[in-house]
């Protein structure tokens, strides 16, 4: 990527800011925040026109992407409820879809008025998709029928729409006879979502149950699932990874601001462990920067989820560590009716318990490394 700053970047970064700063007092709730942002054109910057009308997105370089992530993550705008179906499913649409399929879905998440959730890991086939048990069977009218259950489904309770890889050919295993199937949440008593509580008290991430559901289409053609899955994980390292680093940045500064105030920046070694933070965060960035020009670069998304995964682990252990007994008392008042408070240091370090596992686990990813790039055999089943 060339990282030359134009004139026209810093136009589009000066505009970017200034609408964030008018706008994010309009932020009254996520889905309306969604559509405020669709309005403005701000959902799908980068995709292809499309010819004719497009996709009701907004066209823009590679450099404009990245500017908006940086810029929305900046101005500590909410949590995106379209990132699956903007930055997961939208790509995998425009790389594997039809254009009958890119012409129904892309202009509702471009508009900020329909929510994806994606359908992978299940019990006993998490970071190894290729041991996916869900089933879906034809229906005789280009349909399929989906039994089966994911499990770990982020934002599932709020998605319109559920992208999910199952198996459609009786008998077969691992990563032969999957299918990426496209399926509406709305089916009562076909689709039941239960939300798991997690250690921080919250539940963004839920189990999905499929009892005889429709899915209206398949992407990339029945049997083809596994090389379309493979297609997204890779894209699911984008330009978001640039704005997730923005966060980690400000969550760096709080660290090293309550490392100062506790005094335990004058121990050598916090001190050590902080710069080291600050160091990795910059080389994570480079990475990042140099890989998102680079097509088909083997290994690449496995490397930005090995460095941000533990990098991020470890910055929540210092969140606590730096404020000493004050990082394992709750924050005050407590109250009788909600007992489970947690300081926002505590939410880091419990929440980034599980950034080495989910999306991937740093072992499978080590695996991928080994096997598609040193060219190392298959590890021993």
């Amino acid at each position: 990527m060339d990282f030359r700053v134009t004139e026209n970047d810093h136009t589009f970064r000066t505009h970017a800011r200034t609408w964030l700063a008018t706008h994010l007092a309009d932020a009254v709730s996520p889905r309306a925040w969604e559509r405020e942002l669709g309005q403005a054109g701000w959902i799908g910057i980068g995709w292809p026109e499309g010819g004719g009308a497009g996709y009701g997105n907004r066209p823009a370089p590679l450099a404009h992407q990245v500017v908006w992530a940086e810029e929305y993550a900046r101005s500590a705008a909410p949590p995106r409820m379209g990132h699956i179906g903007e930055n997961l499913l939208a790509p995998t649409l425009i790389a594997y879809g039809t254009e009958e399929q890119r012409r129904r879905h892309l202009p509702p998440i471009a508009r900020g008025e329909t929510l994806w959730c994606q359908g992978y890991s299940e019990p006993g086939a998490g970071s190894d998709l290729a041991g996916i048990r869900t089933t879906a069977t034809p229906d005789g009218t280009g349909a399929y029928t989906v039994t089966g259950q994911k499990i770990w489904t982020s934002l599932a309770q709020d998605a319109d729409w559920c992208f999910v890889l199952a198996r459609t050919e009786p008998g077969s295993t691992r990563h032969r006879g999957l299918t990426f199937l496209l399926v509406e949440m709305d089916q009562p008593g076909r689709i039941e979502v239960r939300p798991i509580r997690q250690m921080t008290g919250t539940s963004e991430f839920n189990e999905v149950f499929f009892d005889g559901a429709r899915a209206a289409e398949a992407v990339g053609g029945e049997g083809d699932g596994w090389a379309v899955a493979l297609g997204l994980l890779a894209l699911e390292r984008g330009v978001s990874t640039l704005a997730q680093q923005i966060g980690f940045a400000r969550e760096l500064e709080e660290v090293v601001a309550a490392a100062v105030a506790s005094g335990a920046a004058d121990d050598p070694v916090i001190r050590a462990q902080l710069v080291r933070q600050w160091a990795e965060l910059v080389t994570m960035r480079r990475h990042a920067l140099r890989t998102l020009g680079a097509t088909g670069e083997p290994g690449a998304p496995s490397v930005a989820k090995l460095l941000w995964g533990g990098w991020h682990q470890r910055l929540g252990e210092l969140a606590v560590r730096v404020r000493g007994e004050a990082g394992a008392v709750g924050p005050a008042p407590w109250s009788a009716t909600d007992p489970y408070q947690l300081s926002d240091a505590q939410r880091l370090f419990l929440f980034s318990r599980a950034d080495t596992i989910y999306g991937g686990s740093d072992e499978i990813q080590r695996n991928i490394i080994a096997e598609r790039v040193l060219g190392l055999p298959r590890e021993p089943r």
